[in-house]
């Protein structure tokens, strides 16, 4: 069975391979806009569900794996940094306070069912000062990373605590419970070398007079 990852996310791409899984990556070209009043969970699973749904659609035959990730902070959502200065107003936002990281998976399979979830993890981090802030930022540049930090790589350092049954979901996709619903659905684990990572098909260019879809982010 052709298995297929929505997303243009080398993350979540260099995770699945962690399955031995041999995938296609295709960019599901989906608007990530939170809807107003829309709850974190409530957006991470539509999104996810969309990602797939969109991609499904220009595979058929394959099983398709959509995700998506929402930081929570209180009754605020936090996204992707995109600079030092942000990256360091998120720290010390985040200093000293649980963090909920909601992490959507929504597997649609060639027959039309579908999997859907929504994993929660945790993480409680340290008071932080500004020292041990601008140090991590210098060592892990984590500015493609929603609550600025890589918990693969150093951000550990900056945690007190982790709460949560799967800690992929932490990074991006969890794969405790995708293993288990690819191996329901037959595909074979541990069956794929670990090689480079599969290229992104980009998504179809917008009709010309799409304005507002040729200007919305691809980072998905």
């Amino acid at each position: 069975m052709r298995v297929v990852l929505a997303s243009t996310s080398s993350y979540r791409a260099a995770l699945l391979q962690r399955l031995g899984v041999a995938f296609d990556a295709i960019a599901p070209g989906v608007d990530e806009q939170r809807l107003a009043g829309e709850a974190p969970a409530a957006l991470c699973r539509r999104l996810s569900a969309a990602k797939a749904a969109a991609v499904s659609g220009r595979a058929p035959d394959a099983l398709v794996i959509g995700s998506d990730q929402v930081l929570a902070l209180g009754s605020s959502v936090l996204g992707k940094p995109g600079t030092p200065d942000a990256a360091r107003a998120q720290l010390r936002r985040m200093s000293g306070r649980t963090a909920r990281f909601l992490t959507g998976l929504h597997v649609h399979c060639p027959d039309g069912r579908r999997y859907d979830m929504v994993v929660p993890y945790a993480v409680r981090m340290r008071q932080l000062d500004d020292a041990l802030i601008d140090a991590y930022l210098a060592f892990d540049e984590p500015w493609d990373c929603a609550g600025s930090f890589k918990s693969e790589s150093a951000g550990v350092v900056l945690f007190a605590a982790q709460h949560g049954d799967d800690p992929t979901a932490l990074v991006g996709l969890p794969l405790q419970r995708l293993a288990v619903i690819l191996r329901a659905e037959g595909v074979r684990l541990l069956s794929a070398p670990r090689v480079a990572l599969p290229r992104v098909e980009l998504p179809r260019p917008a009709p010309s007079g799409d304005a507002a879809a040729q200007g919305r982010s691809r980072a998905q």
